[in-house]
C-alpha cells in the first residue's frame, strides 16, 4: 500500500471517542421508511402468514443496516470512499423498501417484487463487503474475516433468488433458509478479524435505531386514528400506547444501554468483536423486531378503540392483532434481558418478570376489552421498570 493512501485512510479511521455523523442518520431515514413498509404491509393483509413474513423482512433490513454500523464503525461515513458508498446503499436500500408489499405476493404488472427485494439485497451487501474490503487494505485479519463472511452472504442471496421463482409457503421456507444460512455462517465464521474502533460509537448507533423503532411505533399509533374524530376513547388509548413506548425507552436507555456501553468499552480488545456481534448484532434484533410488533398491536387497538362504527369499547382485541401486541412486548422484554445477560454477565430478574405477567394477556386480553388490555400490559410494564429503577437506585447509594 502507498505512503500516501495509508496516510489518507488513517484520516478517514473513526476515531476512539466519537460519536455518530449526521450522514449515518440520513441514512437511517431509510430504515424508518422500511420499517414503516413493514408495519404497513402487515397490518393490511393482518394475518399469522402475514406476520411471519413481516419479521423475516425485519430480519433482512436488519442484517442489511448492521453491516454498516460495523463499516462507520472502522472509518467515518461521511468521509472519502465511504460518503459515496452510504449514498449508493441508500438508493438500493430505498428501492427495496419500495418492494416491501411484493416482497411475498408480486403485484400484477411492473417487475417481479420477489426479484426485485433479492437484487436489491445482494447489491446492498455487495456494496458494504467492498466498501470493507477497500477500506480495510492493510488489515490482513479483517480481509480474512472479509472472506469467511462472503460466502454466507452469496447463499443466502440465492435462496432468495430461488425463492422469487416459487410462491406460497416454498418461497416462504426458502426465506427462512436464506436468512439461516446469513446470519449462522457470520456466527460460525467467528469475530476475531472484525473490528470495534469505537465502543461509544457503536453503542450509541445501535441506539438511535432504537429510537427510531419505537418513533415507529408512536406513528403507528397517530396512522390508527388518523382518519378518525376524536374521542375520550382515542385519548385514552394513544396516552396509554404513548407510556407504554416510553415505558420501552426507559428500561432500554435509562438501564440497558449504559450497561452495553460500558462492557463493551471495558471488554479485553480481542473479545470486543465478538461481545459487539452477539449483543448488538444479534441480540437487537428481536429487540427491534418486538417494538415493530408491538407498533401493528398498537395501531389495531387504536382502531378498535376508535372506530365506533366497526367496534364497540367492549370489543377485545383478537387474534394477530393481539398476538402483535402482547407477543412484540414479550419479544422486546426477553430480548432486553438477554442483551444484559450478555453484556453484564447477570440475569436481571425485572424485564423476563414484566415479559411472564404481560404473557397470559395473549389468552386473556381475548375476554377483555381492547383499552384494558393495553392498559394492563402498560400498567405493568411501566411499574416494573420504575420499581427497577428505584431498586437500582437504592443500591448505588
Amino acid at each position: 500500500m502507498s505512503q500516501h493512501h495509508e496516510v489518507r485512510l488513517r484520516a478517514q479511521s473513526m476515531p476512539v471517542a466519537s460519536s455518530v455523523t449526521p450522514l449515518e442518520l440520513f441514512f437511517d431515514l431509510v430504515f424508518v421508511f422500511a420499517l414503516t413498509q413493514v408495519t404497513a404491509t402487515m397490518a393490511a393483509q393482518l394475518s399469522g402468514t402475514a406476520l411471519i413474513r413481516g419479521l423475516l423482512v425485519v430480519a433482512l433490513l436488519w442484517w442489511s443496516w448492521t453491516g454498516y454500523a460495523w463499516l462507520a464503525n472502522l472509518v467515518r461515513a461521511d468521509q472519502g470512499i465511504a460518503r459515496f458508498g452510504m449514498f449508493a446503499a441508500m438508493a438500493v436500500m430505498f428501492v427495496l423498501a419500495l418492494t416491501i408489499p411484493e416482497a411475498f405476493d408480486d403485484a400484477p404488472g411492473g417487475l417481479s417484487g420477489p426479484v426485485v427485494v433479492a437484487v436489491c439485497y445482494f447489491t446492498f451487501r455487495a456494496l458494504h463487503l467492498l466498501l470493507f474490503y477497500v477500506l480495510s487494505r492493510g488489515d490482513a485479519g479483517l480481509r480474512g474475516q472479509l472472506l469467511r463472511f462472503t460466502p454466507a452472504m452469496l447463499a443466502g442471496t440465492a435462496l432468495l433468488l430461488a425463492a422469487a421463482a416459487t410462491d406460497g409457503t416454498t418461497r416462504t421456507w426458502l426465506w427462512v433458509a436464506a436468512l439461516v444460512v446469513d446470519y449462522a455462517g457470520t456466527y460460525f465464521g467467528g469475530a476475531r478479524g472484525w473490528r470495534i474502533r469505537s465502543a461509544g460509537h457503536f453503542a450509541e448507533r445501535h441506539g438511535l435505531i432504537v429510537i427510531i423503532a419505537l418513533g415507529e411505533s408512536i406513528v403507528a399509533i397517530g396512522v390508527g386514528v388518523a382518519r378518525l374524530p376524536i374521542s375520550w376513547p382515542i385519548v385514552a388509548a394513544s396516552t396509554l400506547g404513548l407510556a407504554l413506548a416510553g415505558g420501552l425507552w426507559w428500561a432500554y436507555f435509562g438501564i440497558s444501554a449504559a450497561a452495553g456501553e460500558h462492557a463493551l468499552t471495558t471488554t479485553a480488545e480481542h473479545k470486543r468483536a465478538g461481545l459487539a456481534r452477539d449483543a448488538y448484532s444479534f441480540l437487537h434484533l428481536p429487540l427491534v423486531a418486538g417494538i415493530v410488533l408491538l407498533a401493528l398491536g398498537l395501531k389495531k387497538a387504536l382502531e378498535y378503540v376508535g372506530d365506533e362504527q366497526a367496534h364497540s369499547l367492549t370489543d377485545p382485541l383478537k387474534g394477530v392483532a393481539l398476538a402483535a401486541l402482547v407477543g412484540g412486548l414479550v419479544m422486546h422484554l426477553f430480548a432486553q434481558a438477554a442483551f444484559r445477560w450478555r453484556t453484564t454477565g447477570r440475569l436481571d430478574p425485572a424485564q423476563p418478570a414484566a415479559a411472564l405477567l404481560v404473557a397470559p394477556f395473549a389468552w386473556l386480553g381475548a375476554e377483555l376489552p381492547a383499552l384494558a388490555t393495553l392498559a394492563a400490559v402498560t400498567v405493568i410494564t411501566v411499574a416494573v421498570v420504575a420499581l427497577e429503577t428505584r431498586h437500582r437506585a437504592s443500591t448505588h447509594h
